[in-house]
């Protein structure tokens, strides 16, 4: 019998882990499971959840292949099809950010055409849309699934099982009349009416939620010089938007560097990794001073000028934003997007802003080791930094705020840490009442657009899986803790799902450990920088080697073919 495998789950996670096992000399069984009735796409990608105007987050030339490249699939695209996804053939660049639903045809393609190379493989591969795995169960050696399709409910028994299950959506995005939880599905938004809209945010998810009301009531075009501008559409003169945050900030351009990453001076994987084996849990300071003398080595200039000497996990932040807090955010913006368009011309990367974006994955190598305190000081305190630093958003995106910006129907409220958000719950009034201070702001429409939250163990909508102990919550050092006689200190719970370093959940006792929580959702706690596609790639690769490491006898020296990339 062939080694029966099934992925839950068939967006970028999902699509990496398959393309990693089918390059397997042994052949296998792969069932993919998948709730939509369109495998493949993804539901970060999908038409049904997004809206034409909202843009990926990650350009062709940092996309991680499938069996061909974004920018080698545009290309060999017809004229019609192109003019179908919005995208002008001369425009085609591998530096370029392309709508959501774009990314979602790309990858269904790639779907097909790894299919097509797993049968020529000897693969036996199952695609099954329209079913829903409801409830997971670990047996001693194999793991049973629950699952619901158009034909009922009906269990299946796997010897590896990847949950790879993506973003956590609400069923509900609506939950009272005019307040949103969610920006997604953005069909859920046309219910919002011509009205003041207050957008909770301002990430790559908040501008893609102004942008689904904004081109709902207006339109964007160029002007004779060449600028983007905003034109309302009749009737529409109540709409105003507002985003908001604590900082009141907008995000930054993304920024022209070299790609892949170059290798850190100071801040590497080394540096780090010596750290770690001291066996030592209190160390944030002492990352934080690799990371310090990085940016003096970068950027001197820079580091002089935000007194980066006397600057400690504390109060970096602070100096970071501090010119960005003070300017006008539109101001801001309108310069950063002049000095990125400049950059790209020269092909110039801002030195400090690269050392941060190197040294972001390195940084997270310590996270795992932290204790309780230091995780803490981490999360609050210094991952916002390099939050800021990589998810920079498409020029484009700048150009539109903008453009509403200068058509009066855009604003940013700063809400610092005194605000509170508070709604009608018996739904007799729309929207939300934003205090901040002594301030009420009043919106017809409020859209929570923060993004995907940390979820933990118990938050799985396996019930069995929970109920048997077959995830638990992430363990971290307690703060001050001694080491035992064993040599491991003692250990807190602390959120998120506890896995080993080929994301299988660690359990005890004596139930199958080939299940592989590879959602992302449930991953953030301990790996805060893993979104996005890259992330899922890295997922992918690292949960199939495992498999296959498991499956293929030791004289297995390699795959019968490599998938093109």
């Amino acid at each position: 019998m062939l080694p029966r495998i099934a992925i839950i789950g068939t967006g970028p996670t999902g699509l990496y882990t398959f393309k990693g096992l089918i390059g397997s000399s042994v052949r296998l069984s792969i069932t993919l499971y998948e709730a939509d009735d369109e495998p493949g796409k993804g539901t970060p990608y999908h038409p049904d959840v997004n809206d034409p105007a909202m843009l990926s987050n990650i350009p062709s030339i940092e996309l991680p292949a499938f069996a061909e490249t974004l920018v080698d699939w545009l290309r060999r695209q017809g004229d019609d099809r192109l003019q179908q996804l919005g995208i002008q053939r001369p425009a085609i660049d591998n530096r370029e950010f392309y709508p959501r639903v774009v990314l979602g045809d790309y990858m269904q393609e790639q779907f097909r055409l790894l299919r097509l190379a797993a049968a020529e493989n000897g693969h036996e591969v199952t695609v099954l849309g329209r079913h829903k795995v409801v409830d997971i169960e670990l047996q001693p050696e194999q793991i049973r699934l629950s699952v619901e399709s158009p034909d009922g409910r009906h269990d299946a028994v796997f010897d590896h099982v990847v949950m790879a299950t993506g973003h956590n959506w609400p069923e509900t995005t609506e939950i009272r009349p005019g307040y949103f939880v969610s920006p997604w599905p953005a069909t859920a938004l046309k219910t919002v009416r011509n009205e003041r809209v207050g957008i909770l945010g301002t990430s790559l998810s908040s501008i893609d939620a102004l942008m689904t009301v904004a081109t709902a009531r207006g339109m964007f075009y160029a002007d004779a010089a060449g600028d983007l501008q905003y034109q309302p559409a009749e009737g529409t003169e109540e709409f105003h938007a507002t985003m908001m945050s604590r900082k009141g900030v907008l995000p930054e351009a993304d920024f022209y560097c070299p790609l892949p990453y170059e290798t850190p001076k100071v801040c590497t994987k080394e540096a780090i990794d010596a750290l770690i084996a001291t066996g030592r849990h209190d160390l944030l300071d002492d990352v934080f001073d690799l990371f310090r003398r990085e940016i003096v080595a970068a950027d001197p200039d820079y580091a002089a000028r935000i007194g980066l000497s006397q600057l400690t996990v504390e109060t970096f932040a602070p100096a970071y934003y501090a010119d960005r807090i003070q300017s006008d955010p539109f101001v801001w913006a309108a310069r950063n997007l002049a000095e990125v368009e400049e950059n790209r011309v020269k092909q110039y990367t801002v030195p400090w802003r690269y050392a941060i974006l190197i040294t972001h994955e390195i940084v997270a190598r310590v996270i795992p080791h932290l204790n309780e305190e230091d995780l803490k000081r981490f999360h609050k305190l210094f991952k916002t930094i390099f939050i800021d630093d990589y998810a920079t958003v498409p020029l484009t995106s700048i150009r539109r705020l903008l453009a509403l910006s200068r058509a009066g129907k855009l604003d940013i409220l700063k809400l610092g840490d005194d605000y509170r958000i508070e709604t009608d719950e018996t739904g007799a009034e729309r929207g939300a009442r934003v205090i901040v201070g002594d301030v009420e702001h009043r919106f017809g429409s409020f859209i929570d657009a923060t993004g995907q939250e940390t979820l933990s163990a118990t938050d799985l909508p396996f019930p069995t899986l929970v109920a048997q102990g077959g995830v638990r919550e992430s363990a971290t050092p307690r703060t001050g803790a001694l080491h035992t006689l064993e040599g491991g200190p003692d250990m807190v719970r602390t959120g998120g799902i506890d896995v080993d370093e080929h994301y299988r959940p660690k359990i005890d006792g004596p139930l199958s450990n080939r299940l592989y929580c590879a959602a992302i959702a449930f991953l953030l706690h301990k790996e805060p920088f893993v979104q996005g596609i890259t992330s899922a790639c890295e997922i992918g690769e690292t949960v199939a080697e495992a498999i296959l490491t498991d499956v293929a006898p030791a004289s297995d020296e390699a795959p019968l073919f490599q998938i093109p990339a």
